[in-house]
């Protein structure tokens, strides 16, 4: 199976940025470095290793374990000697680096002066905790050294939010590193790699989140329950142990948002419900938690969408994978582990219907998002829902020119993600009445109808898993 459906964009990207450092800068400063981010088990260093596979330039690859700043030190150091670095061999009997000033100066001996070599720091984040000198020597050592050489000096994190912050106003390496994104695999790419029919795809994105660690064990052409039933039965399964090693490496101690996360990955989005269901936090705690998973990418705070002011935030895990994880596996792994996955398949079974109907809303947003400009109204520029206390209405598409408060509203639209019922005329009859009780729409206001199976409502537009799963082609 192809671990890299979906990676040739990335690819080229590190392509470019090694044939910069090959041409060599205006200034005489060939040295390059590119600052790569994305979730934990996206693929990152896979990514980063097929590129070094590819172009087959000298390199080293240090990953960071994050147990102490001399433990790390003495990994880099052995790491450079162990290289393919055409002067690594003479530094096999130096002595471990004592600072990262000294392992700077070790690594900038072993580079090549006459052709381009890779440098990749993964887990970069644990090294920026360890060692609150370690920024400032990175930067002393590239402006000084490795901006001179003909060097792609990778750095790679999975802490979205201290990656981001790394190249920002104030931070020692500000401005000196270009930032890459790599995302999980996205619904065409899963249906590819899978080999399933739109639809199905849309199903296998919700349950594995795009990441290739899941897709591997997915046998190809398997629908959802063939995989879960196999799944389901391994506790070693990578649907079940990616998550709960995803939230050990990002709340080490911070107890209070994993419950928070938890509460929201159940099903809670409004503050008061998440509250109660968290252990009636006061709101203080809460906000601080909650503030806490907005920051790390975790939690999306939405608002509702129409000309109106609203406070009504509703939160949602960001995740799919982790949303699935959250509202199913993590509350069965005592079960799997006693060997009765099959009663966590049958809650998953009984209340998949629901689940899915909720869950498939933001990607299918997104979905629309991506299409061109000629499927949808004149001046959609931003794309969400619209809610008001009490749900009355609850809307699930609404297009604007703009986000939270729109000047004008472009389209009204509805998803109804049901296997065996079309987007029938009762449905449009509620569309038509939901569409009076949004501000800034009016009878005239365009309708719209996403759908996975079909329409049989007159006169709407309406899109299937096919045409929205183009939007990633």
């Amino acid at each position: 199976m192809d671990g890299f459906i979906g990676r040739q964009a990335e690819l080229s990207l590190l392509d470019t940025a090694l044939a910069n450092v090959e041409r060599g800068g205006r200034s005489g400063r060939p040295g390059r470095a590119l600052l790569i981010r994305g979730r934990r088990r996206v693929g990152k260093s896979r990514l980063v290793e097929e590129f070094i596979d590819r172009n087959g330039a000298p390199h080293l690859f240090f990953t960071a374990v994050g147990g102490s700043r001399e433990g790390d030190l003495a990994g880099f150091g052995a790491e450079i000697a162990a290289s393919t670095l055409p002067e690594a061999r003479n530094l096999a009997d130096f002595p471990a680096p004592q600072s990262w000033d000294a392992a700077f100066g070790m690594l900038a001996s072993a580079l090549p002066r006459d052709r381009p070599s890779v440098v990749v720091l993964d887990e970069m984040p644990y090294l920026v905790r360890e060692d609150p000198t370690f920024e400032g020597a990175l930067q002393k050592a590239f402006d000084r050294t490795l901006c001179k050489l003909p060097v792609l000096l990778i750095l790679v994190g999975s802490d979205l939010a201290m990656m981001e912050q790394l190249n920002t106003y104030g931070r020692p390496f500000y401005q000196r590193g270009t930032e890459m994104t790599v995302p999980p695999l996205n619904p065409a790419d899963v249906g590819r790699m899978l080999d399933l029919a739109p639809a199905d795809a849309f199903d296998a994105y919700l349950v594995s989140g795009g990441l290739p660690l899941i897709l591997e064990e997915w046998p190809r052409g398997a629908d959802l329950w063939e995989y879960l039933s196999q799944a389901l039965r391994t506790p070693t399964s990578a649907l079940l142990v990616s998550g709960e090693r995803t939230l050990a490496a990002e709340f080490p101690t911070e107890t209070q948002a994993r419950t928070v996360l938890g509460s929201i990955g159940h099903g809670e989005r409004t503050f008061s419900l998440i509250a109660r269901d968290a252990g009636d936090l006061n709101p203080g705690a809460l906000s601080r938690a909650l503030d806490l998973l907005t920051r790390r990418r975790m939690v999306s705070a939405e608002l509702p969408l129409s000309t109106r002011p609203s406070r009504e935030t509703r939160y949602r895990v960001e995740d799919p994978y982790l949303r699935f994880w959250l509202s199913f596996i993590g509350p069965g792994i005592p079960l799997i582990e006693r060997g009765r996955g099959d009663k966590v398949l049958d809650g998953i079974r009984s209340s998949w219907t629901t689940w899915r109907g909720r869950a498939v809303e933001p990607v299918l947003r997104e979905a629309l998002w991506r299409l061109t400009d000629e499927q949808l109204p004149p001046g959609t520029n931003s794309i969400g829902g619209y809610w008001t206390r009490t749900n009355d209405p609850e809307i699930d598409l609404v297009g604007a020119d703009r986000s939270p408060i729109a000047k004008k509203v472009t389209f009204v639209g509805s998803i109804k993600w049901l296997e065996n019922k079309p987007f029938d005329s009762r449905d449009l009859a509620r569309l038509v009445k939901h569409r009076s009780q949004l501000p800034g729409a009016d009878d005239s206001t365009p309708l719209l109808a996403l759908t996975r199976t079909r329409s049989t409502a007159p006169d709407i537009p309406h899109l299937t898993p096919a045409d929205l799963l183009s939007a990633w082609e």
